[in-house]
């Protein structure tokens, strides 16, 4: 190579590597899939406000039926569904599905997590003892009974009060009849790695939360460095009751999780 080539290469080389140093940085692409998980006492037709608002906006959104049988059928039941999505995948949590989603949410396919009014079990705690921490407004004694078989539910007639106060009173009436009995084991099984050590959060809490403390959400939401927002006077069914809200924020985490 002459003189003259090897400086005219230099200098393509060179402006090349200008534009590549000044080519602005490509955000990355939001995350389209959506994965709802439900918690106790209840069954995922209620995520159907938050499903139709993140389905009209674009997002494939998948609702996690689990059967509240014991921590490791729900979270196989989770897991399964997450197996489905065809690549990165927001996983939202609300109540007990916190704990499933801090779990699940180990899996590669999951890049962020949302919880709504929800457990962020560190390992080794379980909603239980800290239950016991930051008592909830729901009487343990009258209000939550259990079946002779092992399971729990709330007494109907403080269902409305307790957990969807916010809700009109004939569908909370009937929430409370016809809500799914969960093993009493599940609020005692001990949490393994969290998920959200390795991976970004945002979490809503629930000002008027009845069923878990809301200075236990935000304990929770602090801890995990999650991006929080506070619904001013929701209830545990804030979901229900706060659509839009809850929305947004799971659109946020899938705008932002995967940059």
């Amino acid at each position: 190579m002459n003189k003259r080539s090897f400086h005219r290469n230099l200098l393509a080389a060179a402006l090349l590597l200008g534009v590549v140093a000044t080519a602005p940085v490509l955000a990355a692409e939001p995350v389209h899939n959506i994965v709802l998980v439900h918690g106790a006492w209840v069954n995922g037709n209620g995520w159907k406000p938050v499903y139709d608002i993140l389905v009209k906006d674009g997002y494939h959104v998948s609702v996690a039926e689990h059967p509240l049988t014991s921590f490791s059928d729900d979270v196989t039941a989770v897991k399964r569904i997450v197996d489905m999505q065809d690549g990165p995948t927001i996983l939202v949590g609300h109540s007990y599905g916190g704990a499933l989603v801090t779990d699940v949410g180990n899996d590669p396919k999951v890049v962020g997590l949302v919880y709504i009014a929800a457990h962020a079990l560190d390992q080794g705690e379980t909603e239980v003892a800290n239950g016991k921490k930051f008592p909830s407004a729901t009487s343990q004694t009258t209000d939550i009974k259990k079946t002779a078989d092992g399971f729990l539910y709330l007494d109907p007639a403080h269902y409305p009060a307790d957990f969807a106060a916010d809700l009109p009173p004939q569908q909370a009436q009937f929430e409370a009849n016809a809500q799914e009995l969960t093993a009493a084991s599940v609020f005692a099984a001990p949490a393994g790695h969290p998920a959200w050590k390795d991976k970004p959060s945002w979490y809503a809490v629930a000002t008027s939360d009845r069923i878990i403390n809301p200075d236990l959400e935000r304990m929770y939401a602090k801890r995990a460095g999650s991006h929080t927002i506070e619904i001013k006077g929701a209830s545990h069914s804030v979901y229900e009751s706060h659509p839009k809200e809850v929305a947004a924020l799971i659109e946020e985490a899938a705008k932002h999780a995967g940059t």
